[in-house]
């Protein structure tokens, strides 16, 4: 019985890794031959879903008192899957498809973002679990790998849906966008910045407004599959950006403040 009690997060966590290999296989068209949907949406939205889940298991983890050394692993796991890999070959996958002369001409461009993306989100998450879960209790050190993961593939998703591949024959520019993206989210992912989490305060009126925010954004997300929601992708987006860009001015306001509290608490557990 006690140990039937890790069955439920280790699953929600083995979904996420399924998920991240099943965006993986859109991205690389291997469903092509079975369905008509366009690969890289859904690759993104297969990403998406593992960012709505992605809290779940730690969620059921904490809920069932099931917190495990092999559970924290086998979530960074699957996080690489989901948040790593998968962004990354959406991205380059796209590129041979909807602009394979341009890839071509700028193949090296290609695969130096795909690998130090890939490697940025490894860094962080071996970071997260070796330093960062023992000390840093209210922030992220960088941009989670989650947050990278959707920022990517929802503005990918948007550049194709906008057509900026087709409108890139007369501006070819355009093109380095979301490449420049991809490489400032994985700096960001090893940055020595701080992100505040996402996590209960003392202020009622703010708790109420994160809770609802949440929750727009996983009616958001469920929705992503369809492309007749307005504006879904810009809402996405701005929301997003708007956490990020407030959240990493607020570590970096209190950011002498973090780092006594941290050395405390490491500190205490020394003893």
């Amino acid at each position: 019985m006690k140990k039937t009690r890790f069955i439920i997060p280790n699953a929600f966590t083995s979904m996420n890794f399924l998920l991240g290999v099943f965006a993986i296989c859109w991205a690389t068209g291997i469903f092509s031959d079975f369905t008509d949907r366009d690969p890289f949406r859904m690759s993104a939205y297969f990403v998406v879903l593992c960012v709505l889940l992605d809290k779940l298991d730690g969620f059921a983890a904490r809920l069932v008192n099931a917190s495990s050394e092999f559970g924290a692993q086998f979530d960074s796991l699957a996080d690489l899957i989901a948040f790593g890999l998968a962004p990354a070959f959406g991205l380059f996958f796209s590129y041979m498809n909807y602009a394979k002369e341009w890839s071509t001409k700028n193949f090296i461009l290609l695969i130096v973002v795909f690998s130090v993306y890939v490697l940025c989100a490894a860094m962080r998450l071996a970071k997260y679990n070796a330093m960062d879960s023992t000390c840093l209790t209210d922030y992220f050190s960088g941009l989670p790998s989650t947050f990278a993961g959707a920022i990517n593939v929802i503005i990918l998703s948007y550049f194709i849906f906008k057509g900026g591949f087709t409108t890139a024959a007369t501006s070819p520019n355009l093109l380095f966008i979301p490449l420049f993206i991809m490489l400032l989210t994985a700096l960001l992912m090893v940055s020595p910045l701080f992100l505040p989490k996402l996590k209960p305060r003392d202020n009622k009126a703010f708790n109420a407004f994160q809770f609802v925010m949440v929750i727009i954004v996983y009616i958001l997300g469920f929705m992503f599959i369809s492309p007749n929601v307005p504006f879904i992708h810009e809402a996405l987006i701005l929301i997003m950006s708007a956490y990020v860009v407030i959240g990493f001015g607020i570590g970096l306001y209190r950011r002498e403040q973090i780092l006594i509290d941290c050395d405390k608490k490491i500190e205490e557990m020394g003893k």
